[in-house]
């Protein structure tokens, strides 16, 4: 019996001869869509998929070392096929789990370092002077007072609501997506910030790349930190690209 109990022994079945390649065509299309719509299908056979490279891989090597220690053909050879090497499973299981770690211990490296770089060179933006006098912008600047205040989520509530009737405007746009990234929300910043960035002749289009750059670093998306850190001419965007560059 298949000892997860997630999959059943036909799913187990199945997958075992997709990857030995025994599956007819049509049988093989099926399971395809079958894992296209069944995350934890999908999830063990990557799995299982890592497993058995890292056996075929670890029985290759052993039947080389057979092959150059000059061990006769006698041994390793039964009525003309080449004779499988037995593979303990605990060795089975070691040499998965090195190539799992290995992996996880490059990505999340490469995400601690992204995330240092973040921490090193965000700053909010220190946002507008709060000029309450002007009436026709009260709504705006009691939202930047809560803005400077690290209210990011109250700042943010208020200026969405004038947002609704100025969905286009690049200063709302802007703060909005920066209170996003100082809230630790770098997914929702990118959303406003992009929106900034598509206006070429914005007052805050240089410094919006810049913060935009900041929350794909965060989100360990190098291609765009970089692409949207070199729209920006900001002294520390030339900063943070020689270190992603290095």
């Amino acid at each position: 019996m298949n000892p997860n109990t997630n999959i059943t022994e036909k799913e187990f079945e199945n997958i075992e001869r997709y990857l030995s390649g025994s599956m007819s065509p049509e049988a093989r299309k099926a399971l395809e869509l079958k894992l296209k719509n069944n995350s934890a299908l999908l999830h063990y056979f990557n799995e299982h998929k890592i497993m058995q490279e890292a056996i075929e891989t670890q029985s290759l090597k052993e039947q080389l070392d057979i092959y150059h220690s000059g061990i006769s053909a006698d041994k390793t050879l039964k009525n003309n096929h080449i004779k499988v090497i037995s593979f303990p499973f605990k060795k089975m299981i070691a040499a998965a789990v090195l190539i799992i770690a290995l992996g996880s211990f490059w990505f999340f490296n490469l995400s601690s370092n992204n995330e240092k770089l973040y921490t090193q060179y965000f700053k909010a933006d220190p946002g507008l002077p709060t000029t309450m006098g002007e009436t026709n912008n009260y709504d705006f600047y009691n939202a930047m007072v809560n803005y400077k205040q690290g209210d990011y989520t109250l700042a943010i509530s208020k200026w969405e609501k004038l947002l609704n009737t100025k969905p286009k405007n690049d200063t709302l746009n802007y703060f909005i997506g920066v209170a996003h990234l100082a809230n630790k929300n770098e997914k929702k910043a990118i959303l406003y910030l992009s929106k900034v960035t598509n206006n070429t002749l914005g007052s805050f289009t240089n410094e919006a790349y810049y913060y935009l750059g900041l929350a794909h670093l965060k989100a360990d998306n190098m291609e765009l930190a970089k692409k949207n850190l070199t729209f920006s001419t900001i002294d520390n965007s030339k900063k943070i690209l020689s270190k992603l560059n290095n």
